[in-house]
């Protein structure tokens, strides 16, 4: 772990604290502060130097999206989702690799921009009244509703074959994956009742994707199932024929739950309302009380979790519940039916106060203050939870119905419509040495909704990810890059043209050296053994980005 001292133990073992949640404390981090700093664009195709070899066979766009610019003027924005998206494309093609990269040109990149001063409030900024107008005009301009935010700084999704770049308000962007250009805005509302979407579609083999939003109306707060059609029945077609599956009510409808995701197995769409709460009276007033819409998010340990299931075919939510103790969870893994059975895979944390402690301020610290943020976080683990799919009344009550050998998971049936869940862990010890495990993916396109061996992601020994895992579901065994300074994004697989095993191809992420300047690669590792096959060195400064996915050349 070289300069960084792991309290207590040579490896990191885990320690129980106040929380009652695992944590390990670490000494001595490296600042980040150049992973969080505002970057000029790189619109003009950049050529990169190669080191090593990789591979010819890789032919397509390697696109990333994230905050790139986290003031305007003398304004700036408080929490790392508000920086305006900036979008980064890597061309691979014939063992070569350039790079370009532009902002999104969003309503409130322009409006920003023109004004130079930040005008539409984000997650964690609330915009301040122009100080041009008269002091009646600044105070009646509190009681107006805030304007959702389009700066879509989240991921790249697919709708009927096109790209977007999302965030999770109603506004998402369709982009050009060949030139990053930003072609149109598109609303969500126009099409189906929401007032939003995540930014983390699943996708079924015939090119229907699902998605989750809320709506808020007459009967408060609903969450929604979403599909939209694979095709286009028109050139100009956007979410056109995107419909509400089904409408599930909050446990609380005026203290919903707030999701990042959510996991689809074949057959059911699968919904983990979590303790994370949204005050809604709180986020409606947000801009009277002159507070962004983050001091509307709160967690609450003292409600459980709740697992919904709803039929993808039909709509039609199951009556039984599946509870488990009260956790947070921004990534699922995979989830996948077999022998009667629902596999629920995903990267967990036992707090759900991390979304609240990724200031930019806190990200920019160094020294003791930098460990301390860092050592108050919860890790996070990937867990499996079983969930029996028939349950009925003559099923027992009070009994483990996990019935399969290979797994130490429990669901026991507590009442008619309730099974209470506990996880199995899917590490060994030794992920504590790489502070757990975020940024989950899998080979996506063969093992989504199927019975699978390996995920991959990172291990965040600091604020952002610092290594990268590769998970052996048969064992629990894990491979490991890390090199001391470098901090690899989410890792994206891509499979060879021939693949035979699941874990036939490559890994790609973008590394960031913060101190360096201009010290960014993307990184290529062969997928099955974990060692690197080559870099491509850009000469650029990039900050730490969140999402990304590969668009492959036909």
């Amino acid at each position: 772990m070289s300069s960084v001292e792991l309290e207590g133990s040579d490896n990191a073992q885990p320690v129980e604290n106040v929380k009652e949640c695992i944590t390990t404390v670490l000494k001595g981090l490296e600042t980040i502060a150049p992973l969080v700093q505002s970057v000029e664009e790189t619109p003009e195709l950049t050529s990169t130097e190669v080191q090593g070899t990789i591979p010819s066979w890789i032919k397509g766009n390697f696109l990333r999206n994230g905050p790139g610019k986290f003031e305007f003027g003398n304004t700036h924005y408080n929490h790392w989702f508000d920086g305006m998206a900036m979008l980064h494309q890597f061309n691979i093609e014939n063992g070569q690799v350039t790079y370009m990269s532009r902002f999104l040109n969003s309503d409130a990149y322009k409006k920003n921009s023109e004004r130079d001063r930040i005008v539409m409030s984000e997650f964690g900024t609330i915009a301040m009244p122009d100080p041009c107008k008269n002091f009646f005009q600044r105070f009646l301009s509190r009681f107006e509703m805030m304007e959702p935010t389009d700066n879509a700084s989240v991921s790249f999704v697919k709708y009927k074959g096109d790209y977007y770049v999302s965030t999770e308000t109603n506004f998402i962007h369709r982009v050009n994956p060949d030139t990053l250009e930003t072609l149109e805005k598109v609303d969500w509302s126009k099409f189906i009742a929401v007032n939003g979407a995540t930014a983390h579609p699943h996708y079924d083999p015939d090119g229907t994707t699902y998605n989750m939003g809320n709506s808020y109306g007459s009967k408060g707060a609903l969450y929604n199932i979403i599909s939209v059609p694979p095709e286009k029945t028109d050139a100009k077609d956007t979410l056109q024929g995107a419909k509400v599956l089904c409408s599930i009510v909050p446990a609380n409808k005026s203290h919903p739950s707030y999701y990042h995701s959510f996991a689809m197995s074949e057959n059911y769409v699968v919904f983990i309302e979590q303790p994370i709460k949204m005050n809604l009276l709180k986020i409606v007033t947000c801009k009277l009380r002159g507070k962004a819409l983050s001091d509307g998010i709160y967690w609450d340990p003292q409600q459980e979790t709740v697992i919904h299931l709803v039929d993808k075919r039909t709509g039609e939510v199951s009556a039984v519940k599946y509870h488990t103790k009260a956790m947070s969870t921004f990534h699922q893994i995979n989830a996948f039916e077999e022998d009667g059975f629902l596999m629920l895979d995903m990267c967990c944390s036992d707090d759900g106060q991390a979304i609240n402690n990724y200031l930019i301020q806190n990200l920019r610290k160094a020294g003791d203050a930098l460990d301390e943020v860092y050592n108050t976080l919860c890790r996070v683990f990937p867990r499996r939870f079983v969930l029996p799919l028939t349950v009925t009344s003559e099923t027992p009550t009070d009994q483990n119905l996990n019935t399969r050998s290979s797994s130490t998971a429990t669901c026991v049936k507590i009442s008619k419509d309730k099974v209470f869940c506990h996880h199995e862990d899917l590490h060994g010890d030794d992920i504590h040495e790489y502070g757990g495990l975020e940024f989950p993916q899998i080979n996506y396109g063969r093992c989504n909704t199927r019975p699978y061996r390996y995920f991959y992601g990172c291990g965040f020994n600091h604020l952002v990810g610092d290594s990268l895992l590769k998970m052996d579901l048969k064992d629990k065994s894990l491979k490991v890059w890390y090199q001391k300074g470098f901090y690899p994004s989410e890792p994206v697989f891509v499979p060879t043209p021939d693949a035979v095993q699941e874990d036939d191809g490559v890994i790609l992420s973008v590394v960031l050296t913060p101190s360096q300047d201009k010290g960014t690669f993307l990184l290529v590792l062969n997928a099955t053994t974990f060692e690197e096959l080559g870099r491509a060195n850009v000469p650029v400064n990039m900050p730490y980005g969140f999402h990304g996915t590969f668009n492959a050349s036909a």
